[in-house]
């Protein structure tokens, strides 16, 4: 299995082809001289805190591919405030050896169960430049309450040597994955049947009381009817 690294690496050679299906909606959302946003959003057969649960299981649904240490079983997420999205680095020597390092690849600072979960860093090799990202995921329940819309976003700014054009596609690619596996976990992803909503990740209507954030991403207003979408990742 390939370090995450050279995983990424093989993105930015345009070498990457992601398994199974796409995710139900995904795009590079914005590309600026001073950073992108990428965002994906795919629908999965499972009631919101049985999709949260398993989003608290990186070590279930993370591609391994896309690990420092080759297995994500290595992984795991604390679920607080500062709580750490953390990788082990096991002594090749042996497994219960003590580890020759570890990798913190982002930070909880925002986390509300089973809507949100905020978490700042910059993945993978983006962490050797002069650049942080703000990775969001929100949950929505569907109407009949079994299904979940999941909706990503990841925000990256700073400076990076590689062109942003080339890094947004990168890293587009390689969360696109995570969350196909995330959503075959639970499932399957329902096909895309609504398009990404425009004015996700921007600020504007006032935030629901109690929730300092509840309207920056906005879900589409007519999601899909559970079971009518066809049903792909199983």
């Amino acid at each position: 299995m390939k370090p995450f690294a050279h995983a990424l690496i093989s993105v930015l050679g345009f070498a990457l082809v992601a398994g199974g299906s796409a995710p139900a909606a995904a795009k590079v959302a914005a590309v600026a001289p001073n950073g992108f946003v990428v965002r994906h959003l795919v629908e999965v057969p499972a009631t919101p805190d049985e999709t949260w649960a398993m989003l608290l299981k990186p070590a279930e649904w993370w591609d391994s591919d896309h690990t420092w240490s080759g297995d994500a079983a290595n992984l795991s997420l604390d679920p607080h405030a500062g709580g750490c999205f953390c990788e082990i680095l096991p002594n090749p020597a042996s497994p219960k050896a003590a580890p020759r390092g570890s990798v913190e690849h982002m930070r909880v600072v925002y986390i509300e169960r089973p809507r949100a979960l905020r978490m700042t860093g910059a993945l993978g090799p983006l962490q050797a430049d002069a650049l942080n990202g703000t990775l969001t995921i929100q949950l929505n329940p569907a109407k009949d309450g079994k299904s979940t819309q999941i909706l990503l976003e990841y925000v990256v700014g700073g400076y990076a040597r590689a062109p942003f054009e080339k890094l947004a596609t990168a890293v587009d690619g390689v969360l696109g994955q995570q969350i196909q596996h995330l959503a075959t976990k639970l499932g399957g992803a329902f096909a895309a049947a609504f398009p990404l909503p425009d004015g996700a990740g921007e600020t504007g209507a006032a935030p629901e009381a109690g929730r300092p954030d509840a309207e920056v991403l906005p879900l589409p207003a007519n999601p899909p009817e559970a079971g009518k979408g066809e049903i792909i990742g199983r």
